[in-house]
Parts: structure tokens; C-alpha cells; sequence
């Protein structure tokens, strides 16, 4: 078993741990899928309480960035006039201040803008009755991409372009995971281990004293040896089209990616980091670890070539990893 451990341990979190707190577990769905919360209960609390209060925070978060709500404001804002100024929440407007952050840095590879890509290949919530034609891919990059977006974060305001649509299914999940730690940290929970689609972060320990142990994902039907990770002020998200079937594109082609990246694991500080660089990584495959490498991240590939199976490690992760 092979163990990551995080860079720098919460002194303040051994010294605040309750031997006696009795750990619970919350459970719901969201977002097309389901969400998890573990947590180290402090004396009073009341579970239905904390459970009604992320029910509503993870409903207003979808209110705003899904792209299957027809009334959600980014959809209001998908079918926005040219030159129409949008004015957005402060969800809204950090996801897309990450977003177009990490769309910079990794050349497109994430891109939060590629609504009309994702509709056209049939992976939005409008199904297709064939795969696009090349016409139809041109047609829907013509009006994709980040770059086409003008965002003025003081003050949040996003400006439509004409034709742009937003999707923001490769980094709304890891913001959600954020935001319902932050909820529970509010309420006095800073215990917790938060589960959203498979990303995940953990704060602070568990009663016994040890961080929240999270077993890394791999694909089904490789043989890899097992990568334990202590969530311990740490987040992690796995991408890879072994989960739902190939529906990854690439935002620069406007295709499905032609790498052999099975999956791509990133552990950071936040999940909705995690959550972007992975997409990013899946997307550009091994010829993306010098970039992550010199932007800090800590990353797993796994590709698998002519029935080879292949495992890379970014140094920030290999440097996690104990003796």
C-alpha cells in the first residue's frame, strides 16, 4: 500500500480533537449525482439541521451554473443577446475567475466555455440523433472558447459575446465540495470529509487522530498498485471517460480527446482546483506533466497504450508519497 501524506499538518486540529465526538454521515443527491458528507459531530449538534442547510446551498449553487436547468442563470446567460453584461454572485463569479485562470494557464486545454461543443457531441442535456458532422463542430467552435469571453472581476460582470455557452461540468463539482466544507466549518464542524461525483476534500482529523483516508481511484480492469491519500487540508478529483463512457473533448479540436489517458488525479489545496487541473490533464495527457509540474501540482496519469498500462507521478505528488 502505498501512502500520500499531506505537506504540512494542522497542529491546531490535535490540539481542538474530540476523542468522544461520534462521527456521522449525511447523504443526499445533486448535480446528476450524489453527495456525501462525514463529519466528527460536536456535543449538540443536530443532523437535520446541517443536512437541510447543504440541501439548500448545493440548490442555489445549481440555480446558478448548471447547464441542465433551463432557468438556471447560466443558462439565462447562454442565451444572452451579443454585448449583453451579466452580474454575477460570488459563486459564480469565483468559479469563473478559476476558470478562466486555469483556461490561461493550460492553453484551452480546461475551458469553461464550450457549451456549444458539449451540445452538439450530445453530452449536454439536448440528446443527438448522430455523431456531429465536422460542419457542425466548426459551426460550434466558431462561437466557443474562453478567449472570447471578456470578464471584469471587480464588480463580476461576464459579457456574451454572441453564441458563447457555458459548462461549467469540469469545475462546478469541486467548487460545490469546497463550498459545503466551508458550510460545515461555519457551523462549527471542522471535521469533515465532503464527497460530490467522486471529488472529495478532507478537513482537519477524525476522533482517533487520523486524517480522513481516502483510497485513490483507478480504472476498472487495470491492475495498479493501491494509493492511500490523507485528506488532511487536502482535496482530490479524478477524471477519466471510464466513469460515464468517452465524452471528454477537446476544447482546442472541439473533438473527443485521441489520447490513451484512462485517468488523471489531482490533489490540491481546493476541489475545485483538483477538479479543473484533472480535466485539463486528461485532456493534455503526458505531455501535460511539465506544466503541472511547474505550476505545483500534484497529479497522477494513467494511460494505457497497446494493452500497456503506464503510471505517472508530477514530483508534488511522488514527494507526498511516505517511505
Amino acid at each position: 500500500m502505498r501512502i500520500a501524506l499531506p505537506p504540512t499538518i494542522d497542529a491546531a486540529a490535535f490540539a481542538a480533537r474530540d476523542p468522544s465526538a461520534v462521527v456521522l454521515d449525511l447523504h443526499g443527491e445533486t448535480m446528476g449525482t450524489s453527495w456525501s458528507v462525514r463529519f466528527a459531530a460536536p456535543a449538540g449538534t443536530d443532523p437535520s439541521s446541517i443536512r437541510a442547510a447543504i440541501v439548500a446551498r448545493l440548490a442555489g449553487l445549481v440555480a446558478e451554473m448548471s447547464h441542465w436547468a433551463p432557468n438556471s442563470m447560466l443558462s439565462r446567460f447562454n442565451r444572452s443577446a451579443p454585448g449583453t453584461w451579466t452580474t454575477l454572485p460570488p459563486d459564480f463569479a469565483h468559479v469563473m475567475t478559476r476558470g478562466l485562470a486555469i483556461a490561461e494557464l493550460t492553453n484551452g486545454a480546461f475551458d469553461p466555455a464550450i457549451g456549444r461543443l458539449v451540445d452538439a457531441w450530445g453530452f449536454g442535456p439536448v440528446p443527438v440523433a448522430r455523431l456531429a458532422s465536422a460542419p457542425e463542430i466548426e459551426t460550434a467552435r466558431a462561437t466557443s472558447g474562453w478567449s472570447r469571453l471578456s470578464f471584469a472581476a471587480t464588480g463580476a460582470h461576464l459579457r456574451q459575446p454572441g453564441g458563447t455557452s457555458l459548462d461549467l461540468s469540469g469545475i462546478a463539482k469541486g467548487h460545490a465540495v469546497d463550498v459545503i466544507a466551508d458550510l460545515l466549518h461555519d457551523a462549527g464542524i471542522a471535521n469533515a470529509l465532503v464527497e460530490i461525483g467522486g471529488e472529495l476534500v478532507g478537513r482537519g482529523i477524525k476522533p482517533d487522530g487520523d486524517p480522513w483516508w481516502v483510497d485513490l481511484e483507478s480504472p476498472p480492469g487495470l491492475t495498479l498498485p493501491p494509493l492511500r491519500i490523507a485528506l488532511h487540508g487536502q482535496a482530490v478529483a479524478t477524471s477519466g471517460d471510464y466513469r460515464r463512457g468517452a465524452h471528454t473533448l477537446d476544447p482546442r479540436t472541439g473533438r473527443p480527446i485521441e489520447t490513451l489517458v484512462v485517468s488523471a488525479s489531482v490533489v490540491h489545496q481546493t476541489a475545485l482546483d483538483a477538479d479543473a487541473w484533472a480535466t485539463a490533464l486528461t485532456v493534455l495527457g503526458p505531455d501535460g506533466l511539465d506544466l503541472a509540474h511547474n505550476q505545483g501540482i500534484a497529479a497522477r496519469l494513467v494511460t494505457e497504450i497497446d494493452g500497456t498500462v503506464r503510471e505517472y507521478f508530477t514530483p508534488g505528488l511522488s514527494a507526498m508519497l511516505s517511505d
